[in-house]
């Protein structure tokens, strides 16, 4: 695996593909990356769903499926590219102000029907 540091991440609008922010990697601890965010114009049409799940983690012991809701909400509205410009096929990332955190998968996760 390369160095992932310094690497600039992008996060995009699901619907037409127009750049929402880079995520500039500052550093990290495997799996999870950390960076900073550079909002482009229209992040702040995200800007809000990432604040709720943000909020919903939180209490995800007492309350998972309104976290997942929320977490849908935000998979619905963005997609996410590695630095190559390949779109990765899933990711769970979090957004604090500027600040981000995410891991990813090269491979769709399996869907597990409860």
């Amino acid at each position: 695996m390369s160095d992932h540091h310094r690497d600039v991440w992008t996060l995009h609008r699901r619907s037409d593909g127009g750049a929402l922010a880079d995520l500039v990697v500052t550093g990290g601890d495997f799996p999870w990356l950390n960076g900073r965010v550079d909002p482009k114009d229209g992040f702040a049409e995200v800007r809000q769903l990432f604040a709720e799940e943000l909020r919903l983690l939180d209490d995800i012991d007492e309350n998972a499926e309104s976290w997942e809701r929320a977490y849908d909400a935000v998979r619905n509205a963005v997609t996410l590219r590695c630095p190559e410009g390949q779109e990765v096929p899933e990711f769970l990332l979090h957004i604090d102000r500027n600040e981000a955190w995410w891991r990813w998968s090269d491979e769709p996760f399996d869907e597990e029907d409860a």
